[in-house]
Formats: structure tokens, C-alpha cells, sequence
């Protein structure tokens, strides 16, 4: 652990500060506990008084929080909560959860690679503004713009979510909100751990895709402000605008989700159940989405999709029947989200010990798991390690 000492006064009152905040705790309550007065307290937050051992072992306590993780040079101290708190409409307590659980994985996740001497590589394009012009038209431009930099051109996406982690390297996490929530996604940018997203695991794999594209469009467009984005959310601002219309241009371009439609159709002239399939299909959309999309594009009639919800709908008992086996596609990050903690922050935490960078008391209170289930873990990795040889031994 770093000596009181070896930190200045200004950064442990800074962490002291967000440490308080983040328990909640006001700066007359916090005052109270030590003995001293409220100016006291602040002259120890803004730098001006150095605090002695006992008065931060009492803080600590009251915020829930170890000297230890006040004190460690890799540990992070930034706390995401606060930005998100100046959206007032989104203060109700499962945002609240989504919120801390996003801080909570960001921090472990920083904290880990700075313990481990691992280095994040972001590819991030600039941020584009959206101050001027039509939204709409805007997004598509910069939608194409973003899809051509990453050598997309007009061709449906594999995989957004390693899209956007691995070639982008914005920090991705899909976990299992409350069932009550009605968060899709949240969004913030740090200028020092950058850009995060976080999913509802909950959802299909089809409205994650969307959302993910959604939130991407927001990294683009307006970087430095924090998104929630919810189920059924009217999308009036124009940043949320501005968002959506990013997210389907990303996801379906018009240039090739259009050409991809028309091979389909085959000179056929009417729209059917089969063509919404194949189409969803190729592009990793729901059917809704997708007949949507062509009405939006001039592709087919307004109405479509009224018409197949007042006629049977577009069921899963139809997609089986035109895709088979293929019907069924593999979402490992929904698999993933069962796991107390994504794979990469385990295999990250378990080198943290085996390499005794940390404790195990550490990382379960860095990881916010009961130390019995830090042990379990461990434990399965050590297994799996004795299992090999000398031959299957990693470079250094």
C-alpha cells in the first residue's frame, strides 16, 4: 500500500471527495465523524490540509471503502455517477443501478490493466458536432463516413459489439439489469479511461445491436455528454435524434441494405414474410426493424408493418420455417452475462493475484464479489493451469 505521504494533499482530498460523494454522505456528516468542523473538511478535500492517518482510517469507514483503495497508485479515481445525475429525468433508482454497476466495471476494469501494466489501444475518430444543419442528413453522412474509415463500405456487420470494443476500443459491457428496468443502454466519455457503453444483457440479441448503434451514435456526434437510453424513448432532443437516425444508418445502410433487398425481391412484386426473415437476418435486426427501415427508405408501402402485425405477425414459428437451423444464432454475450464478472476482468483479476500485484481482499473489493466466490474463481483457474503443460506455456 502507498505510504499517506507519498500522495499530495490535493489528490487524496480529491479521492476523499469523490469517495464521500459516491456513499452520499454530506460534508456536515462527514465533518461530524472526525471531530471537526465543515470549513475543516473542505480545506481537506481542496488540498489546503493534509489529513492525518486516523481521521482518513474514519472517513474510509464511513464511506465504505478501504484505505487501501484510497491510497493504491493504480487505483481509479474518477466516478462517472455524477455526470449521469445532471439528466434529471433519469433519476429513478434502476438507473441509478445501471449507473453504479457501469462505474463500478470501469473502475475494476482501469484499475486492473494500470496494476497489470496493460495498455488500451483506442482508434477513436474525432468527434463530428451536431450543432448545425439536419440532423437526419447528418447522421447518414457521418454513419457512412465512420463505416468507410473502418473499411465497412455498404456490407451488413458481423459482429457490432466486437466492431466497436477491438476496432474502436470503447470500453463494452453487457450485463444483466434489474427485469423492472427499462434501461437499454448508457453512454459516458472520461478523457482518461474514454469512451464507455453498457448494455442490457437482458434484451435480444437484435435490440442490443440497436442500441449499441445508438450509443456509437453519440461517441460520434456528441462525445462529451453522458446518454441513457431507454425502452420506448421518444427520441425529441436532437442529439437523441440525431442518435437514432446514426444507429439505422450504421446498422442498414441505404446504399446497401437497399441493393441487399432488391436481390432479394427478385422482381417479385409484393413483399413477403420471407423477404423480412432473410433480410433481419442478414443485417442482425429484428423483422420490425427491418420493415420499418424499408418504409423509411420508399422500399415498400407505409403501413408494412401494421399490416403484418394485423395479419399474423412475423412469428418465430415463421423464421423457422425459412431458416432452419440456422433460425437459432449464438449470443455468448447474453451467455457471458450469467458470469458474476465478464471473462476479461477475471482472467485479469486472477493474473492481479497470481503475479501477488493484489490481494485476494483487495480484489474482491475492487470487483464488489464475496471473497468466497474471488476464491472459487480462482481456484477453477489454478485447476484449469495444472491441467497443462510446458508446451502450451505463453511467450512472455
Amino acid at each position: 500500500m502507498t505510504d499517506l505521504n507519498e500522495i499530495s494533499a490535493q489528490e487524496i482530498g480529491r479521492r476523499l471527495r469523490l469517495a464521500r460523494e459516491n456513499a452520499k454522505v454530506l460534508q456536515e456528516e462527514a465533518a461530524q465523524c472526525i471531530g471537526m468542523s465543515r470549513p475543516t473538511l473542505v480545506s481537506i478535500e481542496k488540498g489546503t490540509r493534509r489529513i492525518r492517518i486516523q481521521e482518513l482510517q474514519t472517513l474510509a469507514s464511513r464511506y465504505g471503502v478501504s484505505v487501501n483503495a484510497l491510497l493504491r497508485r493504480e487505483a481509479v479515481h474518477t466516478d462517472l455517477v455524477p455526470r449521469f445525475r445532471r439528466l434529471q429525468e433519469t433519476e429513478d433508482q434502476h438507473t441509478s443501478e445501471a449507473v453504479k454497476l457501469l462505474n463500478d466495471l470501469v473502475k475494476a476494469e482501469v484499475e486492473l490493466e494500470n496494476v497489470l501494466g496493460i495498455s488500451r489501444r483506442k482508434s477513436y475518430p474525432p468527434e463530428r458536432g451536431i450543432n448545425s444543419g439536419d440532423v437526419a442528413d447528418l447522421a447518414e453522412q457521418h454513419a457512412q463516413e465512420l463505416r468507410n474509415w473502418l473499411g465497412l463500405g455498404s456490407a451488413p456487420i458481423g459482429d457490432i459489439f466486437t466492431l466497436i470494443d477491438l476496432d474502436l476500443g470503447i470500453r463494452l459491457y453487457q450485463r444483466r439489469l434489474s427485469s423492472k428496468s427499462k434501461v437499454a443502454g448508457l453512454f459516458t466519455y472520461d478523457p482518461e479511461i474514454g469512451a464507455c457503453i453498457l448494455l442490457n444483457a437482458n434484451h435480444p440479441l437484435e435490440r442490443r445491436v440497436q442500441s449499441a448503434a445508438h450509443e456509437l451514435g453519440h461517441f460520434i456526434g456528441t462525445r462529451h455528454n453522458p446518454e441513457v437510453l431507454e425502452e420506448n424513448e421518444k427520441f425529441l432532443s436532437r442529439e437523441e435524434r440525431y442518435a437514432n437516425a446514426f444507429g439505422r444508418e450504421f446498422v442498414t445502410p441505404r446504399k446497401g441494405f437497399s441493393e441487399s433487398f432488391e436481390q432479394l425481391k427478385a422482381g417479385l412484386p409484393q413483399l413477403t414474410r420471407r423477404h423480412v426473415i432473410l433480410l433481419a437476418h442478414q443485417y442482425n435486426i429484428s423483422r420490425e426493424a427491418c420493415v420499418r427501415r424499408l418504409e423509411e427508405l420508399g422500399l415498400v408501402k407505409k403501413g408494412s408493418w401494421a399490416w403484418f402485425e394485423n395479419n399474423g405477425s412475423i412469428t418465430k414459428a415463421h423464421v423457422e420455417a425459412v431458416l432452419g437451423a440456422g433460425a437459432a444464432k449464438p449470443d455468448h454475450a447474453k451467455d457471458e452475462a450469467n458470469r458474476a464478472l465478464p471473462h476479461r476482468l477475471s482472467l485479469m483479476a486472477y493474473a492481479a493475484w497470481k503475479r501477488e500485484l493484489m490481494s485476494e481482499g483487495q480484489l474482491a473489493e475492487l470487483l464488489k464479489v464475496p471473497r468466497t466466490e474471488l476464491r472459487a474463481l480462482i481456484d477453477q483457474f489454478e485447476l484449469e493451469e495444472s491441467e497443462t503443460d510446458d508446451l502450451l506455456t505463453l511467450p512472455g
